[in-house]
């Protein structure tokens, strides 16, 4: 059976991303909606929150994804594995805690586990980078952290704002911005707003369907 999957994230270049790093399992998963900022309206056997730029596992925007009647499981996408956090994003009733380290084979695996009433946390890789996937500023060279922290700077945190979204320490969340200034050539914060506006860093508000299974 094709399990159906919803990718959850505030940023339409994350959703696509994920959508794409899993499209050559669409004989396993059918990625039937890619929600920006809106709520899964159709029904899917698992929602998948990648945290990039959002709250993290334990936060509101989880709980209302395993609340939700079209959700029948939730699972969490992340570089965060703090024990605390891990436990309480379980607690919620999420039933899977998933690396952004995992190879697309094996984030397929994980999920159809997940679906099938398994809970699964897979293994942190300490300050491995995402495999897969994408994300604002990636054609300009920025990481995935770097265009993490710099779509929230373009939402107007502040780095201590950032800071305690993201897991960071402050002196973590600086050292990304200084990498982030030199990579798209800015020199003051109204400067990087301004960049991370015209390349698409605002949260957006829109729900997309995925693409149709396809035959393996």
């Amino acid at each position: 059976m094709v399990i159906r999957v919803a990718l959850v994230n505030d940023d339409e270049v994350v959703v696509r991303g994920l959508d794409a790093m899993m499209r050559s399992y669409g004989h396993r998963i059918e990625v039937v909606e890619l929600v920006a900022g809106k709520p899964v309206a159709q029904p899917v056997d698992v929602a998948l929150y990648d945290t990039f730029g959002m709250g993290q596992g334990n936060g509101p925007a989880v709980h209302r994804l395993v609340e939700s009647p079209q959700v029948r499981q939730v699972a969490v996408y992340t570089w965060n594995f703090q024990p605390w956090l891990t436990r309480d994003t379980l607690n919620q009733g999420v039933r899977g805690y998933l690396s952004k380290s995992l190879p697309a084979a094996r984030l397929v695996d994980a999920i159809s586990a997940i679906s099938a009433g398994q809970v699964i946390v897979s293994p942190s890789r300490g300050r491995s980078s995402l495999v897969g996937g994408d994300w604002p500023g990636r054609e300009e060279g920025l990481t995935a952290r770097e265009a993490e922290v710099l779509s929230l700077i373009t939402m107007g945190l502040s780095n201590q704002e950032i800071a305690e979204r993201t897991l960071l320490s402050l002196n973590s969340i600086k050292s990304y911005i200084r990498s982030a200034y030199r990579k798209i050539d800015v020199d003051s914060r109204s400067r990087a707003v301004l960049w991370g506006v015209e390349h698409g860093m605002r949260a957006d508000r829109v729900r997309i369907n995925g693409s149709p299974a396809r035959e393996g």
